[in-house]
């Protein structure tokens, strides 16, 4: 299970866009996780079933506390790599930019397209995961991409 902490972070911060509500959700999938230890199968895949749960909770609060309106938390400063070129300005400018235009994505083709572009989960383990059909998985996916592609299309260069 601590292998799968980086990774867990890392898709509940693409989720919620909030370093603390990312680590909040891990340690809710944690406590889940271990307390309902009974329901894993073995010989099942643990990550599928961790990012399950995370998405399960992650579902369920937004539910609850209606998050649908949150923004993206600003990245640390410290954590940012210094540089001073044009090139390089530009650059991390679009990335925000499509940062930014990810988070307004509909959240169920946000969920599929961090765990297939960012995790790199199979579209079979992400159908098994949401417990939806492998083809809501790539049309959800593809609209994403596609949106994602006109977005960049449109950003100024």
């Amino acid at each position: 299970m601590i292998g799968l902490l980086p990774r867990l972070r890392r898709f509940a911060y693409g989720l919620s866009g909030s370093l603390d509500e990312a680590d909040d959700l891990v340690q809710s999938t944690f406590e889940r996780a271990l307390s309902h230890i009974d329901q894993w199968q073995a010989g099942t895949r643990l990550d599928s079933w961790m990012y399950r749960i995370l998405h399960s909770i992650r579902i369920n609060r937004l539910h609850a506390d209606n998050l649908r309106t949150k923004k993206l938390d600003d990245s640390d400063p410290d954590e940012q790599i210094g540089g001073d070129n044009a090139r390089e300005m530009e650059a991390k400018l679009t990335l925000e930019a499509v940062r930014q235009f990810i988070w307004k994505l509909p959240e169920e083709q946000r969920t599929i397209l961090l765990l297939v572009v960012v995790e790199g989960v199979s579209y079979k383990d992400v159908s098994d995961m949401l417990c939806i059909p492998i083809g809501t998985v790539t049309s959800r996916l593809a609209r994403a991409r596609l949106a994602i592609k006109d977005f960049v299309e449109m950003v100024p260069s």
